[in-house]
C-alpha cells in the first residue's frame, strides 16, 4: 500500500526473484518503487542472475516478495498432525486435529517446517522405522541447524506454548495445546541473523 488504504496483493515469487534478494544486504526503504542498485554482486553472478547484460537493478516490491518466500520456507511452521499425507502422497488438512498435549507442545519434535522436507530423505530406513508416514512427511525443527535456533516458551500461565526463530528474528510461532489454534506471524527487519552460529 501508498497510502495504508488501499491495499493490494504482491505478485507470487519465483526462484529468479529469491537469488536476487539474496545478494541484497541491509534493511527495506519503505518505497515498493525503489530500485537497489547491485554493485557489490560479483560480474559472474551478475551474468547468471541478469543475463541480458543491463545493470542489475532490483526493485523494493521484488526484494520484499522473495523476503517473505525466504522466510516462510526457512521458518513457517506447524505443529504434528496438523497436516496428514495420504497413501497416494497428496497432503491435506487433518480433519481430527485437535491440538497438541502440553507435554508434547513443549518439545522441538513435536513442530515441522511447512515446506519440502529436505532432511527426511537422508534419513537411514532404521530412523525412518519409528516415523509414521501419515503424519511424519515433513522436517523436524529439533534438527535445525544450528542447534539451539528456536526458543520455546509457554506463555499465559502454560496454556500458550511459544516458539520464536532465532535465525530469523521477529518471527513468532504459537500453539495453544489441546485446541485447533495455532499460526505465526513475522515482525522483524528482514534480515537473516547470520551471526547466529557465532551466538549459541
Amino acid at each position: 500500500s501508498l497510502n495504508c488504504v488501499e491495499w493490494s496483493l504482491l505478485p507470487p515469487a519465483t526462484e529468479e526473484m529469491v537469488a536476487q534478494a539474496k545478494q541484497l544486504k541491509g534493511r527495506f526503504q519503505g518505497d515498493p518503487s525503489f530500485e537497489y542498485k547491485c554493485t557489490e554482486i560479483n560480474a559472474e553472478d551478475a551474468e547468471r542472475l541478469f543475463g541480458d547484460g543491463k545493470e542489475p537493478m532490483i526493485k523494493e516490491e521484488s526484494r520484499l516478495v522473495a523476503t517473505i518466500e525466504q522466510i516462510d520456507r526457512a521458518v513457517g511452521i506447524i505443529p504434528r498432525g496438523a497436516f496428514v499425507k495420504t497413501p497416494l502422497g497428496s497432503v491435506h488438512e487433518n480433519r481430527n486435529f485437535e491440538g497438541l498435549s502440553l507435554t508434547e507442545a513443549k518439545k522441538l519434535s513435536s513442530y515441522f517446517h511447512f515446506a519440502e522436507p529436505v532432511n527426511l530423505k537422508n534419513k537411514t530406513l532404521l530412523e525412518k522405522a519409528d516415523l509414521d508416514p501419515s503424519t511424519d512427511f515433513l522436517d523436524s525443527l529439533e534438527h535445525d541447524i544450528p542447534q539451539g535456533s528456536w526458543a520455546v516458551q509457554l506463555e499465559k500461565g502454560g496454556t500458550v506454548v511459544v516458539l520464536r526463530s532465532l535465525l530469523w528474528l521477529g518471527l513468532t510461532f504459537y500453539h495453544v495445546p489441546m485446541t485447533k489454534q495455532y499460526g505465526y506471524v513475522y515482525f522483524g527487519t528482514g534480515e537473516k541473523n547470520f551471526d547466529l552460529p557465532f551466538m549459541l
